[in-house]
């Protein structure tokens, strides 16, 4: 039996006894005066008051000992939250909650599941905001006097808090987690690509320039010479390999960032790219990527980046007739970009590695499929609150 409950029922009894006495003297004392006997009406008034002073003391003393029982209760109380915030496991928390209400409320307690929390004598819900994680039920022979169930109810709605910190808390060290993994892999990524940008022009337009420098030097030598035509023949060859690599130079800078992309906007960027790949290769390109324009400015990089490299591997694995490339919202707000094409078909998921660490920089999500004409269908799905900010 709880501590408030023996002491409430001693403390009944006793008042009980003390307002009878002091009734009993009372009689007494009038009684002395109705049979004009001094000494009994005094002995009478005498008993009553000292039965009053008793009766005032043993008030004082109950609401103290009162007090000291509401503030052991509110103490255990005070305990038990502690115990339940004790664990970062939401299936814990519960546990401890139902430990923590047996002991403190005597009762056997049980979890009812979500669905079935009605309100009712022994049963406290358990909620975050609108979600419903069932409800603490405690079954004693007894009912639940008004503070109990006030505690008991505090005792489910902090449990509910628990669960739902220990809930945020996971998602931030999975988020937190992911971030520190997408942050390596963006360093990787970086490394990557200037290890490749540094091989291209050390390859390329370096090995060009030596090359038109000794060119140069020919037609130098042949001009001493006076060999007109050799030197004129040297020179042309030398203006042509020049030519070239002024191409290469200003096809890197437009794949590193496109000037129109900067300029422009989306559309015009992903149409000259469709221009360039359709007249370089003989296809047909068609293009809806009007709800791009919206995007925002790291949304459109990457995303036209993304979109670049999937044309590229279409060109690799055989010239394709035909190549699709649309940009639009689906229903939960989200920009679902598809780039499909009728060429042959990908069977190597390792081609698109690249590809999803790019949209996962954006944390996007890409989807390989086999297109409707035998060709290849890759879907990104970017998520709005990344795409819009």
């Amino acid at each position: 039996m709880p501590s408030r409950l023996r002491f409430a029922k001693r403390s009944s009894t006793r008042a009980e006894l003390l307002v009878a006495t002091v009734a009993l003297a009372a009689v007494v004392a009038v009684l002395g005066l109705a049979l004009s006997s001094s000494w009994l009406a005094f002995a009478g008034l005498a008993a009553a008051i000292v039965g009053a002073a008793a009766f005032a003391l043993h008030l004082i003393v109950t609401e103290r000992r009162r007090h000291e029982v509401v503030e052991g209760e509110l103490e255990s109380l005070v305990q038990s939250l502690g115990s339940i915030t004790g664990t970062l496991d939401p299936d814990e928390v519960l546990e401890r909650t139902l430990r923590e209400a047996k002991k403190l409320f005597g009762a056997k307690a049980s979890l009812l599941p979500p669905g079935e929390s009605a309100r009712g004598d022994g049963v406290f819900p358990l909620r975050i905001y609108e979600e419903d994680l069932g409800a603490v039920k405690l079954v004693r022979s007894r009912p639940f006097d008004r503070e109990e169930q006030a505690r008991a109810q505090l005792l489910a709605d902090f449990a509910s808090r628990a669960v739902e910190n220990s809930r945020l808390l996971a998602e931030a060290q999975v988020r937190e987690a992911e971030r520190t993994r997408l942050s390596d892999q963006l360093i990787t990524a970086e490394q990557d690509e200037r290890r490749r940008m540094a091989l291209f022009l050390h390859d390329g337009p370096v090995q060009s320039l030596a090359g038109i420098s000794l060119m140069l030097d020919a037609v130098i030598d042949s001009l001493e010479a006076n060999r007109l035509d050799e030197a004129e023949r040297v020179l042309s060859s030398a203006l042509e390999r020049h030519r070239d690599t002024i191409r290469e130079l200003r096809d890197l800078s437009f794949n590193i960032e496109p000037v129109v992309l900067r300029d422009q906007g989306f559309g015009p960027a992903v149409q000259a790219l469709a221009d360039q790949v359709g007249l370089a290769n003989g296809i047909q390109v068609d293009l809806d990527v009007e709800a791009a324009d919206s995007l925002a400015e790291n949304a459109r990089v990457g995303l036209y980046q993304i979109i670049r490299e999937t044309v590229n591997q279409a060109l690799r694995r055989g010239p394709p007739n035909r190549i699709s490339i649309r940009v639009g919202e689906t229903g939960d707000g989200r920009v679902e970009t598809v780039i499909s094409d009728d060429g042959a078909g990908e069977r190597r998921r390792a081609s698109y590695d690249e590809i999803e660490e790019r949209a996962r920089t954006l944390s996007g999500s890409i989807e390989v499929e086999a297109g409707q004409d035998g060709g290849t269908a890759v879907r990104v799905l970017l998520p709005s609150y990344v795409a819009r900010r």
